[in-house]
């Protein structure tokens, strides 16, 4: 167990990690510690080049305080974002800034049974290349697509771990750090939420385009899991007559008419009918580069390239518009891999919400394009260890087989 400075300590490390810079009093109130006690322990943390000062408040009045910031580099944490193709790794520091480059592999998670081998190999050379101590990283926090049971660390859809681990358990057999798990839709909404347009919000529904729609939904200030944590499968509301097999094994999800793949598998179609574009060579086998091509043909005013996110655009929005009228949220939030379109996606979701909910329910429902873009994901995933920080006492070089 923790002892309470130590506890309070981290408590403090939490706080300025999430909100950057604070006061003694910020932090006093924030820890539900005594002043006398707080500052105390910043100038224990600041002895130790833990914690840093960062100048002085605006002037409310009075004297202006002390402001604190940590340490960017006094620890790091690994993160990982994957989707059902690629996997991005990398280390941020305490200010969210990469430490080096981002390593980005195709990893296929369908069908794939040595998945979970490959991505803990990838992951315990990256650290090893990165040339910073495992004592110096709090731990790794990985986004992953599918029916994520964050309490048992496994995935019911990919990434099967051997007899008697999870995937947890096995990562920190192989790389000896502490590893922590969540929905990628889930933690791109922590990011927004804790780090992004939805900081100090309530109600706030955030959108992860990518090559299947999710949801992550932060309800009274958190991230709302339902019963057993698979809320949000924003993907598989059946929402269409078109009979199209959606990878879930039913028909007519959302997905099946929104999903950066359905666009590129739209935009491939049309130009096989002759459509007029600057648009070529664009390849399924190659999605990711065939949709940024769609993207740069969109941005440059492309006829037909704005019709097809025009299209997916307003068929997001019928879904959006179903969850304004559960939900009555402030915001929406477009994040994502399928964000960095920017605007593009705004006139045909709200278009498609203007038609299809009731003016006085979406009337005060605010639409917005994600700041955090395609790194949402990863700053998500290290958000996921700061979560933690306060309250897990993290052990290092762990080599103790776990049974699910």
């Amino acid at each position: 167990m923790l002892d309470k400075q130590t506890a309070y300590k981290r408590r403090i490390k939490k706080a300025l990690y999430f909100e950057k810079n604070l006061s003694s009093t910020d932090l006093s109130l924030l820890t539900q510690k005594s002043l006398p006690l707080t500052i105390k322990l910043l100038n224990e943390l600041i002895e130790k080049k833990i914690v840093v000062e960062t100048g002085y408040a605006v002037s409310t009045g009075g004297r202006r305080p002390q402001t604190y910031a940590l340490n960017p580099d006094f620890r790091y944490v690994v993160t990982v974002a994957m989707d059902q193709l690629i996997t991005r790794i990398g280390i941020l520091n305490m200010h969210n800034e990469f430490v080096g480059d981002v390593l980005k592999i195709n990893l296929p998670l369908a069908n794939n049974p040595d998945s979970l081998e490959e991505l803990t190999r990838q992951i315990d050379q990256f650290i090893k290349k990165s040339g910073i101590s495992k004592s110096k990283i709090l731990g790794i926090g990985i986004g992953m697509p599918g029916f994520v049971d964050v309490n048992k660390g496994i995935n019911h859809s990919f990434l099967k771990p051997k007899p008697g681990y999870s995937i947890i358990t096995y990562i920190e057999s192989i790389v000896g750090l502490p590893t922590l798990i969540d929905n990628d839709s889930s933690l791109i909404a922590l990011a927004e939420c804790r780090l992004g347009q939805g900081r100090h919000k309530k109600n706030v529904m955030v959108i992860n385009i990518g090559w299947g729609v999710g949801l992550g939904m932060i309800v009274n200030g958190k991230l709302f899991r339902g019963a057993n944590g698979f809320a949000g499968e924003f993907s598989h509301i059946p929402l269409f007559t078109n009979n199209k097999l959606c990878s879930c094994g039913k028909t007519g999800c959302l997905e099946t008419e929104t999903s950066l793949l359905v666009i590129v598998e739209k935009a491939i179609r049309g130009l096989n009918e002759g459509r007029v574009s600057i648009l070529k060579n664009l390849s399924t086998e190659k999605a990711e580069e065939s949709f940024k091509s769609i993207i740069d043909a969109a941005i440059k005013g492309d006829k037909f390239a704005v019709e097809l996110f025009s299209e997916a655009g307003y068929n997001i929005g019928k879904g959006v518009a179903i969850l304004i009228h559960l939900l009555n949220p402030e915001l929406i939030i477009l994040s994502g891999r399928g964000s960095v379109a920017g605007k593009i996606w705004i006139a045909p979701i709200q278009q498609a919400i203007n038609e299809h909910s009731i003016p006085k329910i979406s009337e005060n429902t605010e639409l917005q394009i994600s700041s955090l873009g395609y790194e949402a994901e990863m700053i998500g995933a290290a958000a996921l260890v700061m979560e933690h920080y306060d309250s897990l006492e993290f052990t290092q070089n762990k080599n103790k087989k776990t049974a699910v």
